[in-house]
């Protein structure tokens, strides 16, 4: 079978997916160990019955609704290439808006903060892959980067992209939110915590039903770990640091004012790619 046959076969398997050409060609570039554009370099390269089996074999998983970024153990986020695991959530490009508003507010006029030697003190809470924090840590090689997880598994496999990717500027524990961070305090805190609603129809759809249940719900209306982090984060934020959070294209509002309401100013959203609203970030006063 050639790779062009072999393509034009996976898409017409995957046909009820969301997007079976990006996925035929993603699996199959895992398969052959090239890059994309060596599929359409070689269309006419003449597989072999090993390379043939491995491919059926990813499609037909496909097909059954697992998640690419599970099938191949890879996903790229930002200018990174992370490993993934079932432990934890696939990155997503929306996410990457998260990272992009964070660097923008630390460049702010209103991020006032005098921070000694461009030595940012960052934490990401529920860091799963590490994707959030190993982005900023790459932008900003000055700053010391904590992510914490409640998993053991998500914090040995954020540790283990930081090596994949050689960033050496952050750094990863386990804990439940702040339990584990003491007295520990941050100009910058950012998160993408689980948002959806428990009762939500979007959890059995698409790659989410593969992805860890604790990871994406939190309560009856989407927000009790937003509410938890807001509570507790001005213990953790020096005076006019920075809490932002990723969160339900619905829950702007409320996210905004639960901070208005913890004390928070300049609270401001920021919209995805698709034009919903996705972040959302204030910060804490100053008292000079």
């Amino acid at each position: 079978m050639r790779i062009d046959a072999a393509l034009a076969w996976a898409v017409a398997e995957l046909h009820e997916g969301e997007s079976p050409a990006v996925d035929a060609k993603v699996l199959l570039s895992h398969v052959l160990d090239k890059p994309q554009v060596y599929l359409f370099t070689w269309p006419d390269k003449t597989l072999s019955v090993d390379a043939i089996s491995q491919y059926k074999t990813l499609v037909a998983k496909r097909a059954q609704g697992i998640p690419v970024a599970y099938l191949t153990g890879s996903r790229d986020f930002w200018t990174l290439r992370l490993a993934t695991s079932p432990h934890t959530l696939i990155p997503r490009p929306d996410t990457e808006v998260l990272v992009e508003q964070t660097l923008s507010c630390i460049a702010s006029a209103e991020f006032a903060l005098e921070v000694e030697d461009n030595k940012l003190a960052i934490c990401d809470l529920g860091t799963g892959t590490g994707a959030i924090a190993l982005a900023l840590a790459s932008e900003l090689p000055t700053a010391n980067i904590t992510g914490v997880d409640l998993l053991h598994e998500a914090v040995q496999l954020a540790t283990s992209n930081a090596a994949l990717n050689s960033i050496t500027n952050a750094q990863f524990k386990q804990s439940s939110w702040f339990d584990n961070l003491a007295n520990e305090k941050f100009h910058v805190i950012v998160s993408n915590p689980p948002y959806i609603e428990i009762s939500s129809p979007f959890l059995q759809q698409g790659d989410v039903r593969f992805e860890p249940a604790s990871a994406l719900t939190s309560g009856a209306d989407g927000l009790d770990d937003i509410k938890h982090i807001i509570a507790l984060a001005p213990a953790h934020l020096l005076e006019g640091g920075l809490l932002a959070f990723e969160h339900g294209f619905d829950q702007a509002k409320a996210v905004g004012d639960l901070l208005n309401a913890h004390g928070f100013v300049n609270v401001c959203t920021e919209k995805d790619y698709g034009g919903n609203d996705r972040v959302t970030y204030g910060y804490l006063p100053t008292t000079r």
